[in-house]
């Protein structure tokens, strides 16, 4: 199986922290976020990793590389100057991606049986699927509504009767989706996420496990104390 990583973000909210390292690098217990990755993707039976990298993107590179020392294969797609977007470096990324695809943010850290979620995917005749977690606002505001198996809406704006769930961090693409983005231009999953659901191409995967995220303080204050509590993460 192979995993995209989103991580070419300029993560804003995490300044000043983020002034001179990328969120991948930030770090947590004396490694960086993406360590924590690479360790579950790896004991899920990901071998295959895309870095979809833009902002100071060569502290990543340079720490990683190959990926070897860490159990996985990395390959790199880089962004430029200007960034392209969660899905505008998706479909920047499109020599390097297998069919069908994993793609991950580069600031979550899952629970996610990455195996059972391909295989339920591979069953049916569906362009792409989100993982989705029953929220109900908890930890952050549901942004997702459910039913009969399939994304029925989505919006991190619009709050609407029914979104009890939220997008848990990893989705599965079929190459076929990479035509429906915009060539070398910024571009959105919160734009192309509601085009699949307009078309009946969404899947909806739900996992019971709570997720974790960086991408803000408080994120990055749960994930730590999350850390702390296990002890860390072996090799």
């Amino acid at each position: 199986m192979q995993v995209a990583i989103l991580a070419g973000g300029l993560a804003t909210r995490l300044r000043p922290l983020t002034e001179k390292i990328p969120k991948s690098m930030v770090m947590i217990g004396g490694r960086p976020f993406l360590e924590y990755q690479l360790h579950f993707l790896r004991k899920n039976g990901v071998t295959s990793v895309v870095l979809c990298v833009g902002y100071l993107a060569e502290q990543i590179e340079n720490h990683f590389g190959d990926g070897r020392k860490f159990g996985v294969s990395i390959s790199y797609s880089y962004e430029g100057d200007e960034l392209l977007g969660t899905a505008g470096a998706l479909k920047n990324a499109e020599r390097l991606l297998d069919d069908p695809f994993f793609a991950m943010y580069g600031d979550s850290y899952l629970f996610l049986d990455f195996a059972d979620a391909m295989r339920y995917f591979r069953s049916r005749n569906k362009l792409a699927l989100m993982t989705v977690y029953k929220n109900h606002d908890q930890f952050e505001r549901s942004n997702t509504v459910v039913e009969g198996g399939l994304i029925k809406k989505f919006s991190k704006k619009e709050k609407t009767e029914g979104m009890v769930y939220i997008e848990y961090g990893a989705n599965i693409f079929r190459k076929d989706v990479l035509q429906m983005i915009p060539q070398g231009q910024p571009y959105s999953l919160d734009e192309l996420f509601p085009e699949l659901i307009r078309r009946e191409e969404l899947l909806a995967y739900e996992v019971r496990d709570r997720f974790y995220q960086i991408g803000s303080p408080q994120g990055l204050e749960e994930f730590e104390k999350y850390v702390i509590e296990i002890g860390g993460v072996t090799q």
